[in-house]
C-alpha cells in the first residue's frame, strides 16, 4: 500500500494504484519545469491577494527553482506512487519547507495544473514544430536554387504528363510545408487561455483569487471562461495540434516516396546520399531508401495518434474524467515522431543530387503547348486544337 497526499486514512491498494498510474509518471517528466514556472504565478497571485504571506511565498518559490534545478540535473524523477508532476513537486515542498509546503495547493486542482502545465509545454512544442517546418522549407527553396534549372517530367496518374523542373518540384513542396507551417502555428489559438482558476472545473467557490494575475504572469492571450469550459476543452487542442501534424507528415511523406521512386534505377532521376542509405543483408549490390521510406510511414503514426485522443474524449460528459489522463501518450507521441522526422529530413535535403544525364523528357510532353499554339497562331478552337494533335501523335 502507498500513501499519497490526498489520501484520507486509507492507502491505495498497489495494483490500482500501477493501473490508474498507468505511464503518466513518467510522462509528467516533461512537464516539470513548466509546472514549476505555473506554480510559482500562482504563489505570486496568492501572495498578491493575502492569501499568502511573503514570507511562505519567498520559501515556495526559492524551493520550486530548487526542484526544478534539480530535476533538470537528473537528482529525481516522478515517482510511480506520486503518480504526476504535481504531486512529486507537492510531496517534495511539504518535506523541506512544512506548513508552507502544504499552502501551495490553495485554490486549485490538479486538473487545472495539468493544463496549466501542458499548455506552457505546448506552446514551446508548437513553435519547435513549425520552425522545423520553416525550416524543411529553407532547404526545399534552396535546392529549388542550386538545381532548379534542371528539367523534370510531371506527371498525372503515375504518367508523363506536361514538363516540369527541379524548381517546380521542389519550391511546390517548399509552399505546402510552410502552409503547414502556418497551420501549426494556428493552434495557439486553442492553447493560449489560462486554466489555471478553473480548479476541478467549477471555480475556487468565494475564495478571491485573481485569474487575470496568474494569465499575465503566464503571458496566456486570454482566461478560459467561463471554468466550465476548461475541462470541456480537455483534448481539443491535442486533437488540433495532431491534426496539422498528421498534414506536414503526409506532405513529408509524399516528398519521400517522390525521392523514393526517383531514386530506383528505373528512373534514377536523384542520387541519394551513401551515408543516408542502407545495404541487404543477402544482396551485395543495394542501396536501400529505408530513411526515406520511414519517412513515408510517419504519417500513419501521427494519424494514429490523432484517432486515438479523438476517440478519448468523444462521448465522454462535461466535467472532469479520468480518462482524459490518457490523452498524454499519444500526444507525446505525436509530437516527438513528427520532430524526429522534421530533423532527420533537414538533415537529409542537402545531400540530395537529381541527375541531368539520366533525366529524358518525352517530345510528347509538350501536346499541351503545342495545342495551344495552334489556339494562339491560327485562331482554331482548343478542342479543335486538340485533336489536331493528338491526330499527330498517334
Amino acid at each position: 500500500m502507498t500513501t499519497r497526499v490526498w489520501d484520507k486514512g486509507e492507502p491505495l491498494d498497489d495494483l490500482v494504484l500501477r493501473y490508474t498510474a498507468g505511464e503518466d509518471h513518467a510522462l509528467d517528466d516533461r512537464l516539470v519545469a513548466y509546472d514549476v514556472r505555473a506554480s510559482i504565478a500562482h504563489v505570486e497571485m496568492l501572495r498578491e491577494q493575502s492569501l499568502l504571506s511573503d514570507e511562505d511565498a519567498g520559501a515556495l518559490r526559492e524551493g520550486l527553482g530548487t526542484l526544478a534545478s534539480e530535476h533538470a540535473a537528473g537528482e529525481w524523477r516522478v515517482a510511480l506512487e506520486e503518480e504526476d508532476c504535481h504531486t512529486a513537486l507537492e510531496r517534495r515542498l511539504i518535506e523541506r519547507l512544512g506548513d508552507a509546503g502544504e499552502r501551495v495547493h490553495l485554490g486549485r486542482s490538479r486538473n487545472d495544473q495539468v493544463l496549466a502545465a501542458l499548455r506552457l509545454y505546448l506552446r514551446d512544442r508548437i513553435a519547435e514544430l513549425a520552425s522545423g517546418a520553416d525550416g524543411i522549407a529553407d532547404e526545399l527553396e534552396a535546392l529549388a536554387m542550386r538545381d532548379g534549372g534542371i528539367a523534370l517530367p510531371g506527371y498525372t496518374h503515375m504518367q508523363r504528363a506536361m514538363p516540369s523542373s527541379v524548381e517546380l518540384w521542389a519550391l511546390g513542396f517548399a509552399a505546402e510545408v510552410r502552409d503547414d507551417a502556418a497551420g501549426i502555428r494556428g493552434v495557439s489559438r486553442r492553447v493560449e487561455k489560462n486554466p489555471l482558476g478553473s480548479a476541478a472545473g467549477y471555480g475556487t467557490a468565494d475564495l478571491p483569487i485573481d485569474r487575470e494575475s496568474t494569465r499575465v504572469r503566464l503571458e496566456f492571450d486570454a482566461l478560459h471562461e467561463p471554468v466550465t469550459a476548461v475541462q470541456l476543452s480537455r483534448g481539443k487542442g491535442e486533437a488540433h495540434l495532431l491534426f496539422e501534424i498528421t498534414l506536414l507528415l503526409q506532405d513529408l511523406g509524399r516528398l519521400a516516396a517522390d525521392l523514393v521512386l526517383f531514386a530506383t534505377h528505373e528512373f534514377g532521376f536523384v542520387e541519394l546520399p551513401a551515408e543516408f542509405t542502407t545495404g541487404s543483408s543477402i544482396m551485395p549490390q543495394k542501396r536501400n531508401p529505408d530513411l526515406f521510406e520511414l519517412v513515408r510511414g510517419r504519417s500513419a503514426m501521427a494519424q494514429g495518434a490523432l484517432f486515438e485522443v479523438l476517440a478519448i474524449f468523444a462521448k465522454l460528459t462535461s466535467g472532469y474524467h479520468r480518462d482524459l489522463q490518457l490523452l498524454k501518450a499519444p500526444l507525446f507521441r505525436g509530437i516527438d515522431g513528427a520532430l524526429d522526422t522534421i530533423a532527420i529530413v533537414r538533415h537529409a535535403l542537402p545531400g540530395i543530387q537529381f541527375r541531368e544525364d539520366r533525366i529524358e523528357l518525352d517530345p510528347s510532353l509538350d501536346a499541351a503547348a503545342r495545342a495551344y499554339r495552334l489556339v494562339v497562331d491560327e485562331g482554331l478552337t482548343f478542342r479543335e486544337a486538340y485533336r489536331r494533335v493528338a491526330k499527330n501523335l498517334s
